[in-house]
């Protein structure tokens, strides 16, 4: 079976590093109980941060070699998230590996957001506020918002006593805005798409 010792993607799925180099770990073959479809399974590591990805390509009846699935698949940002809070969104994914940066952007994106949604006075915390007293977001949603404007802070005004966050960290922090775009904007346009129908 032909194997592909290395795969081209635009960033890593774990650590978002550009151009990753991925090479081949393993592999094995498999087939449908009729044997009319054969797949071919792969494990790659990024060489960068030691990630895995899982990839699995289909040889129909004698087809060429094509990737059909990917785990974890690249993060995405959904089409539904409006301008500004989408593109600070993306470049948080796509600057995890420079935490510091993905916190504070992750944080804007939450402000855009808010903004988005009619609430431009005052400073995010109020904002925040207002979103929850407007029941545009549950309380834990705020807090949990307000623990993401916080790390932000701490990285814009270079707080000595707060440590520098994780990758980990900024990972959390994108998880929470993605929820909250879910939320906010991703599900209502989805339902009203659907009662469209």
């Amino acid at each position: 079976m032909l194997q592909k010792e290395t795969i081209k993607l635009d960033r890593c799925p774990h650590c978002n590093v550009a151009q990753p180099n991925l090479t081949l770990r393993n592999h094995w073959d498999t087939t449908n109980a009729n044997q009319t479809v054969s797949r071919w399974w792969a494990f790659y590591v990024c060489a960068s941060c030691g990630g895995v990805i899982t990839t699995v390509a289909w040889l129909h009846r004698g087809d060429a070699l094509e990737i059909h699935g990917m785990w974890p698949a690249a993060q995405s940002v959904d089409d539904a998230i409006p301008g500004r809070a989408k593109d600070y969104l993306e470049q948080a994914i796509t600057s995890i590996q420079a935490p510091a940066g993905a916190v504070i952007l992750a944080a804007s994106s939450v402000d855009a957001m808010l903004k988005e949604k009619g609430l431009k006075e005052g400073t995010l915390y109020k904002r925040i506020d207002a979103a929850a007293e407007q029941h545009l977001i549950t309380a834990e949603m705020a807090a949990w918002a307000h623990e993401v404007r916080l790390g932000a802070n701490d990285q814009r005004h270079a707080d000595d006593e707060a440590p520098l966050p994780s990758q980990q960290d900024a990972q959390k922090a994108i998880e929470f805005v993605q929820a909250l775009a879910q939320f906010l904007f991703v599900l209502p346009s989805r339902v009203e798409r659907g009662r469209g129908k």
